[in-house]
């Protein structure tokens, strides 16, 4: 029995949900299975990495400043978004299981998609940080407060959490009356709802404002925000080294959004407005879903003297408490 036969659930004469999707993954791709095991490395080392950060930024209390609680956020988004991913994903492909109950790839869906735009927002606030430290340092205590950070980042998690739930649920009122063969490595959106056989208009105008809201403007913004901390540099008088100074603090952030959002956002472009191979796409998505949160400890956190300085002070102290003492 093919993809195609698997049983299906019919309410009517017109409206059929099935009981499974298939997804194909890649196609006529030998030892594929080698990238999927690097993916399992990828998510090992991205556990690892997170689970680090997070672990520093709560028990080390002079880092629980606004900086920090963006950060801190952005690893937690990481780390969930990775975890709703990666393990689904070789169990899937590793282990020959393609087969996945339709409400179990509503849910894979909207955990994958709900966790990446939480990190994109995670970047516009971290961009938000940035522009208020450089263009207005004097008042950098008095605007970029605990609460009001706390407050930018409930409010991104909620809203969020509304659009991509009324996205996801907007696929449960189409019919699935031909192939249900999902060409992703996840049950992604667009594949999903290309699948369906009666009007999928609203579907693709819903995902037009979702990767508009998810990706377009958090860009928009970033770049609004770097364009200001440009002017504000270039008006500094003291000097080369305090602009260099403050383009160190930017460029971790900057390469974070290089690698986090431009993939993405060209990967959405290619697949609304011309035809891009299954393969590429999946290579793609798969990559820009996994590096970012890979790579965020490194870039952005690890790098940083105050980050280090911690982790150090961390170690030095569990070595102090495991160390028997002399009588």
């Amino acid at each position: 029995m093919g993809p195609e036969e698997k049983a299906t659930t019919v309410f009517n004469d017109t409206f059929i949900r099935p009981k499974q999707f298939y997804l194909s993954g890649f196609s006529n791709i030998p030892h594929a299975k080698y990238f999927y095991v690097f993916l399992c490395f990828v998510y090992i080392m991205t556990v690892i990495g997170n689970g680090l950060l997070l672990s520093v930024i709560y028990l080390v209390k002079t880092l629980h400043t606004p900086k920090y609680m963006i950060v801190f956020n952005l690893a937690l988004t990481d780390l969930c978004g990775s975890t709703a991913l990666i393990p689904k994903l070789l169990d899937t492909f590793l282990f020959d299981r393609r087969y996945i109950v339709y409400e179990a790839c509503l849910s894979y869906m909207f955990f994958v998609l709900f966790f990446g735009s939480v990190q994109s927002w995670t970047l516009v606030t971290m961009s938000y940080d940035r522009f208020i430290a450089i263009c207005f340092p004097l008042r950098y205590h008095s605007i970029v407060t605990k609460p009001a950070i706390a407050a930018m980042l409930l409010f991104a998690w909620f809203f969020l959490l509304s659009v991509i739930a009324f996205m996801v649920g907007l696929i449960d009122r189409l019919s699935f009356c031909r192939s249900l063969v999902v060409e992703s490595f996840f049950c992604d959106h667009a594949p999903v709802y290309h699948l369906a056989c009666n009007v999928t208009s609203l579907n693709y105008m819903i995902s037009i404002v979702a990767i508009i809201i998810i990706l377009c403007v958090p860009l928009v913004l970033i770049a609004l925000t770097y364009v200001c901390i440009s002017i504000a540099l270039s008006r500094i008088a003291s000097g080369e080294k305090k602009r260099v100074k403050a383009l160190k603090t930017c460029t971790s952030h900057l390469i974070l959004v290089a690698i986090s959002l431009l993939p993405i956002v060209s990967n959405n472009i290619a697949a609304l407005t011309s035809y891009i191979h299954p393969n590429a796409r999946i290579i793609n998505s798969s990559l820009t879903h996994t590096l970012p949160a890979l790579l965020n400890p490194i870039i952005y956190s690890l790098q940083t003297e105050q980050v280090l300085k911690s982790i150090r002070k961390l170690c030095k102290r569990s070595r102090i408490s495991t160390t028997p003492t002399k009588r």
